[in-house]
C-alpha cells in the first residue's frame, strides 16, 4: 500500500500554478517562498542570563501574544527566542511600601484581580480588565503589554512594506485610517494600543529596564518618546533591552481608566482615557490625564486648569474641549475627537465624585 501511494505521488505532474501559490511578495523585496524560519530557543533563569543570551537578532518571550503573531505573519524572524517566563521574582507584586513594584512577568489577569490594586489603584485594575479576553489576560504580561508593537493593519500586512517597516509610505494617511492617530510627530499615524501604558502614565509610573549590565529607569513618557519622532520606533527600547519591573507610587489616591470600543469585550480601544490625581480634603494636586489610541505615545492632555487642580464642572468642560485644538483628523477618524472629549469629561467627573 505504501509503495502504491508513493508511486502515485511520484507520477503526479508538476503544477506551476500550485508552485506559484506558495510564493508571496514581501513589500518591495524580491519574491520569497513562505517557509518556517529556523530559530534558536533558549530559556533564561535570571535577568543577567537573559541579557547575556540576547543579540541584535533575538527577541524575548513571555506571554508571546505579540511576538508569535508577528512571527506567523513574517513581520519578524528572530534568530533566537529567549524565554524569560521562569526568571524568579519577575512575576511578583510587592505592595509593602509606598511605591509598589510589579514584575514584568505579572500577568494582566493578576493585575485586574489583585485586591490591593483594586482598592488603591482602581484605574490600573480597570485598564487591565479591558485587555483582550480572559484567556489572553491569563497569559499576557505587564512587560509585553508595554513593549507590544503596532497593530496598524498596514504594518501587520504580510505583503506591504509600510513606513514603520522601513518603507517610504504611511499607507494609512490616504487609506483606511479609522483606527489611527489624531496626533503624531512623524508621518506614521499608527497609534499606541497599550491600555496599561495610558493609566501608568497618569499614575507617574517608572519602568526599570535592564540595558546591558546596567538598569535604567524610564518614565512612561520616556519609554515611548522615540515613537513620537521616529516612524520606525514602537518605543524607546534598544535591541537587547529587557523590561524588568514597573514602580508605581501610591501618592495619587484617585484614578480611573475608560475606553470606547466597537465591541463590548475582547476588542481594542478606539479611544481610551486615564485620569489620576491626589485629593486631600477636597484639594486636588498632581492631576494628569492621558489619552490612548490617538497617538504613538500616551498623549498628555495639557491645561493650566489641571496644573492648578481646578476640577470644577466648568473647568472639566474647558479641559475636555481643549483636546480638539491640536488634533489632525484624517478622512475616517474625525469621530475620535468628540469621543476623546467625552471620555475626558467622564474620567475627571468620576475621580471627583
Amino acid at each position: 500500500m505504501q509503495d502504491a501511494r508513493r508511486s502515485r505521488l511520484e507520477k503526479q505532474p508538476t503544477d506551476p500554478a500550485a508552485t506559484a501559490r506558495k510564493t508571496c511578495y514581501f513589500g518591495d523585496r524580491t519574491l520569497a517562498k513562505i517557509a518556517m524560519q529556523n530559530f534558536e530557543y533558549a530559556t533564561a533563569r535570571s535577568v543577567d542570563g537573559a541579557i547575556q543570551l540576547s543579540t541584535s537578532e533575538s527577541r524575548y518571550l513571555a506571554g508571546g501574544i505579540d511576538l508569535v503573531g508577528e512571527m506567523k505573519e513574517y513581520i519578524t524572524s528572530p534568530k533566537r527566542i529567549i524565554d524569560v517566563k521562569l526568571i524568579p521574582d519577575l512575576d511578583r507584586i510587592d505592595t509593602s511600601t509606598g511605591t509598589w513594584k510589579l514584575g514584568a512577568n505579572v500577568t494582566i489577569a493578576e493585575i485586574a484581580k489583585n485586591e490591593p490594586i483594586l482598592a488603591t489603584l482602581p484605574g490600573l485594575a480597570e485598564a487591565a480588565s479591558e485587555v483582550g479576553s480572559p484567556q489572553i489576560r491569563n497569559v499576557a504580561t505587564l512587560g509585553g503589554n508595554l513593549a507590544q508593537h503596532s497593530r496598524c493593519w498596514y504594518y501587520r500586512h504580510r505583503d506591504l512594506r509600510c513606513l514603520k517597516r522601513g518603507g517610504s509610505t504611511c499607507y494609512a494617511r490616504d487609506g483606511e485610517n479609522k483606527y489611527h492617530s489624531l496626533f503624531s510627530g512623524n508621518p506614521c499615524i499608527s497609534p499606541l494600543v497599550s491600555n496599561l501604558a495610558v493609566i501608568l502614565a497618569a499614575l507617574d509610573a517608572k519602568v526599570g529596564v535592564r540595558r546591558g549590565d546596567k538598569e535604567v529607569t524610564l518614565t512612561i513618557e520616556e519609554l515611548f518618546s522615540d515613537a513620537w519622532n521616529n516612524p520606525l520606533a514602537h518605543n524607546s527600547l534598544l535591541p537587547g533591552d529587557l523590561i524588568a519591573h514597573v514602580e508605581i507610587s501610591t501618592r495619587k489616591n484617585r484614578s480611573v481608566y475608560l475606553q470606547v470600543s466597537e465591541k463590548g469585550a475582547f476588542d481594542w480601544a478606539l479611544v481610551s482615557c486615564a485620569a489620576a490625581g491626589r485629593n486631600t480634603q477636597d484639594h486636588w494636586a498632581d492631576v494628569s490625564v492621558f489619552l490612548g489610541a490617538l497617538a504613538p505615545i500616551p498623549f498628555r492632555v495639557e491645561s493650566p486648569l489641571l496644573e492648578r487642580g481646578d476640577l470644577s464642572r466648568e473647568a472639566i468642560e474647558s479641559i475636555a474641549e481643549s483636546v480638539a485644538s491640536k488634533a489632525t483628523p484624517m478622512a475616517h477618524n474625525a469621530y475620535k475627537v468628540p469621543v476623546a472629549q467625552a471620555l475626558v469629561r467622564r474620567a475627571l467627573t468620576r475621580i471627583v465624585s
